[in-house]
């Protein structure tokens, strides 16, 4: 039997343990995933047990306030915290979702923060996204036209165009989706993943854009677009309950057309 390990400087271990005062019947226990660059040791689990009588609901709240008042050294993304700008975006209790939006009083028993997975750590709860943010440049994610705008003024859309966007231009780019997908797990380097190509297609079917057959062209690989195998992970975990793996399906399908 062939018995498979991982490398010994990437197995998670045990951490520090940490008790804020207050309240004993308002209290909460965060599993904290921890790592640090510039330190020659393994990721770990802090365990914080937090009084949150004093903290806001959601667990972004929570992780302010542990910052603030036990552990300075944690680190993590956060900006609006409206659920608009997908800074937050992270792993709690098993699924990829944004912490300013979930709630401390969904999770039963202890609360398990990571950051994204299968995907590089720069620190703490902070994934490295210069790769995918290059996959989503590569898209060209901007409107290209050919024709010249006399008018000199926006571009007319009818309503019942505008309508195919809705469910697209609400993406704010967090990647739950992406990170939560197997087929981006494995093919992370080639498959552009849910994300990117909900944004492809957030452009493609926009009746101003005049490159849709260049932008089908470059997206017709065996890689770059049919690695997606329907598995609607991407759709299950999207905290803004958009739809990516229909975007995919439609690209295929417009791909298919065209040929």
């Amino acid at each position: 039997m062939v018995e498979l390990l991982l490398p010994k400087n990437s197995k998670v271990k045990n951490g520090k343990n940490f008790k804020s005062k207050g309240n004993n019947k308002n209290r909460k226990k965060f599993l904290i995933y921890r790592y640090d660059p510039d330190s020659n040791d393994n990721p770990r689990v802090d365990n914080y047990d937090l009084d949150i009588s004093n903290s806001g609901p959601m667990v972004l709240d929570a992780l302010i306030s542990i910052k603030n008042k036990l552990d300075p050294t944690l680190t993590f993304r956060r900006s609006c915290r409206e659920g608009v700008c997908g800074s937050c975006a992270m792993n709690i209790d098993g699924t990829n979702t944004l912490a300013c939006t979930k709630y401390i009083s969904d999770v039963k028993g202890p609360i398990k923060v990571y950051p994204l997975p299968h995907m590089p750590v720069i620190k703490d709860l902070v994934p490295d996204l210069k790769g995918i943010y290059k996959q989503y440049n590569s898209i060209e994610p901007w409107l290209k036209t050919k024709t010249a705008n006399n008018e000199d003024r926006e571009r007319i859309q009818s309503p019942k165009d505008r309508e195919d966007l809705d469910g697209l231009y609400e993406c704010i780019m967090c990647f739950c989706c992406s990170t939560s997908c197997p087929s981006y797990w494995w093919n992370g380097d080639k498959y552009l993943g849910p994300a990117v190509l909900l944004q492809a297609w957030r452009w493609i079917a926009d009746s101003r854009d005049e490159a849709s057959e260049e932008r089908l062209e470059k997206l017709q690989d065996s890689f770059k677009l049919y690695r997606c195998h329907t598995i609607m992970n991407c759709t299950k975990t999207c905290p803004k309950g958009l739809n990516p793996a229909k975007a995919i399906s439609n690209i295929k399908k417009k791909i298919l057309a065209r040929n």
